[in-house]
């Protein structure tokens, strides 16, 4: 086994080199299946442990604070927590084939539940923050035989949707509580009581898991009654750590800061299963994570105290640590920032390498891919704007699609088309078969919605979305459920929702509506039905516009490029306001590119030559926080 690596690499003890394609295909050489040493989530566990079972795998602070005192688990007491939760999920009755739905923040008992019920059956992490109807048709689509939550605690709004959504399910599912006693006579059990009672040494259900055997079901984008349920296998996840190990060269007793949802692959996979099956240890940001402001308020001083070497989160956590001074906190044990979730603004990524002094790894992938499929990797040329190339034994295309979906053929050198991903990490098809149509562009590839280009030397570079969901700081959004909502009223003939650029979120919900012929609204009317109707807080649009014509395609569809390109014009002149309050003449107008899919161009008039240095660079300074390419144009 590798001195660094808990997933046997069968290629001595060094880690190879990954400068080139060619030691890509080096590696490639050896059939994936003989690289894994771990067949299962709870195996990869298990061998990560071996490397020294006293250290700590978990370090939880309960106030994301450089002071707190932390409670420390260690590998041998987390891989007992995981075999004893698989244990007590066993006794509820649950087999490979049920399903443990939780509703949790982030707390020890959220990590033994995510790895103790891919143990004992198929975990479905589910998101807290969506509504109590959302949460039903998730559980209901599932078919949840165990529901894991938090109990009734300050701050949190979880028991009291748990209660509603038990009122809504139509099969019967037992409940644990996590942080109360329980109430046996309801059907609600204790977690710690039954957790305790169970041995740690063993699974007691005898169970030898496959790697072909299901270990997830993820939900993805928005509800419609009919949620998106990704299914994983062990083999799709236990690959995402060794790919990402084997890149970043993972160490044993390495420490990630870690503040993402455990209902976000990337939380969950990309860094939790990661860090554990290294011999890592996971320094968790309080229950509330990336989200408690306290955690970006400390940040350097956390880096100081626990000598992470990867700061990595979502853009917007990026974004925020840009602009936080480093003071006298030393950062030096930092040997990249890394970012994912929607792309990272060109501007922090400068922002990270010039404050930090190391690379900036942009990823890309999907639910669908179990999370990393691309990266940059930290031995190659780092193109910023770039997500980098396939992780070994995966691999990724530019295809040409028809009207219906249907593959035309690959795409050319920087010729802008449809991602579409294979390989070990990429899921078979979604837990209900009608979403299935149009998931895969052939057999084995999966068609991932967003558009981009491959440049001469493999880097791939997104340009956009052929699909429709906003990202909001990471968070997908789908806006049917939101236009649905529109189209209720008795006023509106035409609804649309789209991303709206944002500097900090990377983009927010914004509405299109069309009245029908005659009709009228009042100010703010609009927005108060659709606020009232909207499925999550965080979907209700910022902004609802009223136009006259609504652009549409030559078949009669909604053409939302163009719409967003207005949403994003909007944003950049209220960016630049200052400067129009100064008298300077400017436009801008967003619009289709051939290689960057969008830029927005800046058309400034009237200004001396001998100023445009200054103005011009002004202009840059606002706009650069955003993903969109700008160009000046003077006249």
């Amino acid at each position: 086994m590798s001195r660094a690596l808990l997933l046997d690499l069968i290629i001595g003890d060094e880690i190879p080199s990954l400068r080139s394609d060619a030691d890509v295909a080096a590696i490639e050489k050896v059939p994936y299946g003989q690289r894994i040493a771990a067949a299962s989530t709870y195996d990869a566990i298990r061998l990560g442990a071996q490397h020294d079972p006293a250290a700590p795998a978990l370090q939880f602070l309960p106030t994301a604070s450089p002071d707190d005192t932390p409670i420390v688990i260690s590998h041998a007491q987390f891989l007992a927590r995981v075999t004893q939760t698989a244990n007590m999920f066993h006794s509820l009755g649950v087999g490979p084939k049920d399903v443990v739905s939780f509703l949790l923040p982030l707390m020890p008992q959220s990590f033994f539940t995510l790895f103790g019920a891919e143990a004992a059956g198929i975990v479905n992490p589910v998101n807290p923050l969506l509504e109590p109807h959302q949460l039903a048709e998730i559980l209901e689509a599932a078919g949840t035989r165990v529901l894991v939550a938090l109990g009734p605690t300050e701050g949190s709004d979880i028991w009291e949707k748990v209660l509603k959504v038990r009122e809504q399910i139509r099969h019967p599912m037992t409940i644990v509580q996590v942080g109360g006693p329980g109430d046996e006579a309801r059907g609600v059990h204790g977690f710690d009581a039954l957790v305790a009672a169970q041995p740690a040494d063993r699974l007691l259900s005898g169970r030898t898991i496959a790697a072909s055997d299901t270990a997830a079901y993820f939900h993805t984008g928005g509800t419609t009654g009919t949620p998106k349920l990704v299914r994983h296998t062990h083999a799709n996840q236990v690959y995402q750590a060794w790919a990402l190990n084997l890149i970043l060269k993972t160490e044993p007793g390495g420490r990630m800061l870690f503040g993402m949802p455990l209902y976000h692959v990337g939380g969950s996979l990309s860094q939790a299963l990661a860090t554990l099956a290294s011999g890592g240890c996971l320094v968790v940001l309080s229950a509330s994570g990336w989200r408690n402001p306290s955690a970006t308020r400390n940040l350097w001083k956390l880096v100081e105290r626990f000598r992470p070497s990867v700061l990595s989160s979502v853009p917007t956590v990026l974004a925020a640590a840009v602009a936080m001074p480093t003071g006298d906190a030393d950062i030096s044990s930092l040997k990249y920032s890394a970012g994912g979730g929607s792309a990272i603004p060109i501007a922090v990524a400068h922002g990270l390498h010039g404050k930090l002094g190391t690379p900036v790894i942009e990823v890309y992938g999907m639910t669908e891919t179990s999370s990393v499929h691309t990266l940059s990797f930290p031995e190659r040329e780092l193109r910023i704007g770039s997500v980098g190339h396939a992780v070994p034994y995966s691999r990724v295309r530019i295809v040409r699609l028809g009207a219906d979906g249907s593959y035309l053929g690959d795409c050319a050198v920087d010729e802008i088309g449809v991602v579409a991903m294979s390989g070990p990490g990429v899921f078979d098809g979604y837990v209900n078969e009608v979403h299935n149509k149009g998931a895969f562009v052939e057999p084995g590839w999966v068609n991932s919605g967003d558009l981009g280009r491959i440049d001469a030397d493999g880097y791939l570079w997104i340009t956009g979305r052929a699909k429709d969901l906003v990202i909001r700081g990471g968070h997908n959004i789908d806006p049917l459920p939101i236009e649905e909502a529109f189209y209720q009223h008795p006023a509106v003939g035409l609804a649309a929702v789209v991303g709206q650029p944002d500097a900090y979120a990377g983009e927010l919900p914004f509405a299109y509506v069309e009245l029908k012929p005659g009709a009228s609204v009042e100010p703010g009317e609009l927005e108060q039905w659709v606020r009232e109707r909207t499925p999550e807080r965080a979907a209700i649009p910022v902004q609802v516009v009223v136009i006259d014509t609504m652009p549409l395609t030559g078949v009669g569809k909604v053409f939302k490029p163009q719409l967003r390109w207005d949403a994003a014009q909007r944003t950049f002149m209220r960016v630049l306001e200052p400067l129009l309050q100064r008298g300077i003449a400017l436009e801008v107008r967003v619009g289709a590119h051939g290689t960057h899919g969008s830029v927005a161009t800046v058309e400034i008039s009237g200004v001396p030559e001998d100023s445009r240095a200054a103005v011009g660079s002004e202009i840059d300074a606002l706009l650069a926080p955003f993903v969109i390419r700008h160009v000046l144009h003077w006249r």
